[in-house]
């Protein structure tokens, strides 16, 4: 009789699994799938296809980043620019080969170059002391491998003189000095990290001359890491200076303006991306999360869509007001805007009574978030140009330019995108999603689900482990480092000495007819 030794039979029983498990798998998905009654096409006669139809659809957003769409195409952001956040967080540099992938066919604003541009000795640039910082090289590049080493690097930091210092709020007892154009825009503990609000702070604080803004979730500890300038956001829920009762707590609000870092105040009126209130779903509001913002952990928070107490101008200005003389910092307000008119009624209204806000950050429509409504991020608010360009004006005929400085803020992540929103008016310009992509964000869009895989925008901590901090914050620092020098190599092409001098002036429109406009023409200043 035939016998099989031990070897011989795990060896059958090996390949009979091998050949039996996938026919038992394929059997249990038909089965699955024809006796639930939610999906027609995974109930009827074509089921298999069903599946491979769920399939692609979820790999279809990364398919698409990857081979399909061009590079110039990609929503909410285009790989192109995704790539050039990537490479100058961890590679400090934005050298490309062979030239630029815009068409150029296609009617856009131009920045005006100088037939004398200045040398880098003439600019008003400090560049002292250097920033020790870390970079990455590639050693070697395979199909497969990619071989890379960080090594130790010193940098300019690119500030601004002291000549061009931007102030804010110079009435105030406090005034915020600036020697920066660009800082992190409205981010909360919450909505992200804790690991990467410390990177942030961190990588902020290292380059210096910026800033981050605490977004309305209140100021955590993280914030405070890095010693960077902060502005704490006062949203309409006043979660971090807010009573039980849901009133303001001026005690709290007035230890808040002491810590040395909270520079100035933002009253949040409204966002690009979402006219509303904000949101956090509740497995994001851990018992910290809770503590800090003063609500039940584990809920849905829904802020309200505006100040109970804000229902018109005269109100916002005497909030406005009654901050400012508490805490002796600057205070500003964000908003949307919505038509030529939008600043109007609040500019009669400081004129009126000689009080207001110290800065505006105008927000575009195309800005990002967390989380919103579809019918909202598509269709409500202006976008950030010509917002900025309205905000402008409209400062500018009530002659209050002057006293309030402008913020950007809505997909300006290159210098290329910030120079156009410096020529237009604003003075400074904040940034949320380019900063989250150097700190590691991969864009899955996953951000409201608390299941980021790199760690950012998750308070979980087995995912959050993912974002090593010590690494992270170098590329922060870097991509600060990179845009600053970016604004100042364009100053220079256009013969500026420092990007504060940029105006309207120095841009240009070429429409699909080919014919060339100067932008001050185009945006007539008052």
């Amino acid at each position: 009789m035939f016998a099989l030794d031990l070897a011989q039979i795990l060896s059958l029983l090996v390949v009979l699994i091998m050949f039996l498990a996938p026919l038992c798998f394929v059997l249990w998905l038909y089965i699955k799938n024809r006796s639930q009654t939610q999906h027609s096409l995974l109930r009827g006669k074509y089921w298999f296809l069903g599946i491979l139809r769920y399939m692609i659809e979820n790999v279809g957003p990364e398919f698409r980043f990857y081979i399909t769409d061009d590079d110039n195409d990609g929503k909410p952001i285009s790989r192109i620019k995704f790539v050039s956040i990537v490479k100058a967080a961890k590679y400090l540099k934005t050298l490309i080969s062979f030239g630029s992938k815009r068409d150029f066919s296609l009617p856009g604003i131009y920045l005006k170059n100088s037939m004398f541009p200045k040398l880098e000795s003439e600019l008003a640039v400090d560049n002292s002391p250097q920033i020790r910082t870390r970079k990455y090289t590639t050693d070697k590049e395979t199909l497969f491998f990619r071989y890379e080493s960080a090594q130790g690097y010193r940098v300019n930091p690119w500030y601004l003189t002291d000549e061009h210092i931007l102030t804010v709020g110079p009435d105030r007892e406090s005034p915020w000095k600036l020697k920066g154009m660009v800082g992190m825009s409205a981010m909360s503990y919450g909505a992200l990290g804790k690991n990467a609000i410390t990177a942030l702070s961190k990588g902020i604080g290292m380059a210096g001359g910026s800033w981050m803004n605490t977004g309305e979730g209140g100021l955590s500890d993280y914030h405070l890491s890095g010693e960077c300038d902060i502005i704490f956001q006062i949203g309409p829920g006043l979660f971090g200076v807010r009573q039980d009762d849901g009133q303001v707590d001026w005690d709290k609000l007035r230890a808040k303006s002491k810590i040395p870092q909270v520079k100035a105040f933002e009253l949040k009126l409204a966002q690009g991306a979402k006219i509303r209130g904000g949101h956090v779903e509740g497995k994001k509001v851990n018992l910290e999360i809770a503590a800090i913002r003063g609500v039940q952990p584990w809920n849905n928070i829904d802020s309200p869509s505006r100040f109970p107490f804000i229902g018109n101008e005269d109100e916002l200005v005497d909030f406005v007001s009654k901050i400012q003389d508490e805490t002796g910092l600057p205070v500003g307000i964000k908003v949307v805007i919505g038509d030529g008119e939008s600043l109007d009624g609040l500019c009669e209204v400081m004129n009126k009574t000689g009080r207001g806000p110290d800065f505006i950050t105008v927000d575009g429509g195309e800005g990002g978030t967390g989380a919103t409504y579809k019918e909202m991020a598509d269709l409500i608010g202006l976008p950030v140009a010509q917002g900025i360009v309205i905000a402008d004006n409209a400062l500018r005929k009530a002659g209050l330019r002057d006293k309030v400085k402008l913020i950007a803020s809505g997909k300006l992540h290159l210098p290329e995108d910030i120079v156009v929103a410096l020529c237009l008016g604003a003075d400074l310009v904040n940034i949320a999603r380019g900063f989250m992509i150097s700190v590691g964000c991969i864009m899955a869009q996953k951000c409201h689900t608390n299941e980021c895989p790199v760690g950012v925008a998750t308070t979980d901590p087995t995912l959050e482990r993912a974002l090593y901090i010590d690494e992270k914050k170098f590329r922060v620092m870097n991509y600060i480092i990179t845009i600053r020098a970016g604004l100042f190599h364009l100053a220079a092409a256009s013969g500026l000495t420092t990007p504060a001098q940029f105006s309207r002036k120095d841009l240009v429109f070429k429409n699909v007819g080919l014919d060339v406009t100067n932008c001050d023409k185009i945006f007539n200043e008052h």
